[in-house]
């Protein structure tokens, strides 16, 4: 735990992060401590590879250059492998239901981020439902709500 947070890290792990406001002002102060550390450990040449071996898939629904980059580049910093899909060139793009995408994506990745802000109403109930029956956490990458990885920033 830190002690000036006092939030336990623990806690956080296997969170979805889909709004910013579904996680409490200690929490987010304690994930941007966390990152803080990161960054100088990365900075002194430790090793951050924390997420070793492990997979992120990146479902885009629009267009990103800053968010796209920024977690490929992270998750090749923590040992992780991040996996770009365009929703365009996957079977989202022909109906396929949000239960189905999470379960197939549960099956083989650790993580799920998707960006969907094109309609409105329509991409942070969609996120939702995905984490639903995902088994894994989701990270917003952009709705038509929130843009809560920009908030941290």
């Amino acid at each position: 735990m830190n002690a000036t947070v006092g939030v336990d890290r623990r806690t956080l792990a296997g969170r979805d992060y889909i709004e910013t406001i579904d996680w409490t002002v200690p929490e987010l102060e304690e994930t941007l401590a966390v990152a803080a550390e990161l960054k100088a450990a990365r900075k002194a040449g430790k090793s951050t590879k924390l997420l070793d071996a492990q997979t992120l898939y990146m479902l885009f629904l629009d267009k990103s250059t800053r968010t796209r980059n920024a977690f490929e580049t992270g998750m090749t910093q923590l040992g992780g492998h991040a996996i770009f899909l365009d929703a365009d060139k996957t079977q989202v793009s022909h109906g396929e239901s949000p239960k189905d995408t999470a379960l197939t994506l549960s099956r083989y990745g650790e993580g799920i981020a998707i960006r969907h802000d094109l309609a409105p109403y329509a991409g942070n109930l969609w996120m939702r439902e995905i984490a639903k029956w995902a088994d894994i956490p989701l990270i917003n990458l952009q709705c038509d709500v929130d843009h809560p990885t920009q908030t941290l920033a």
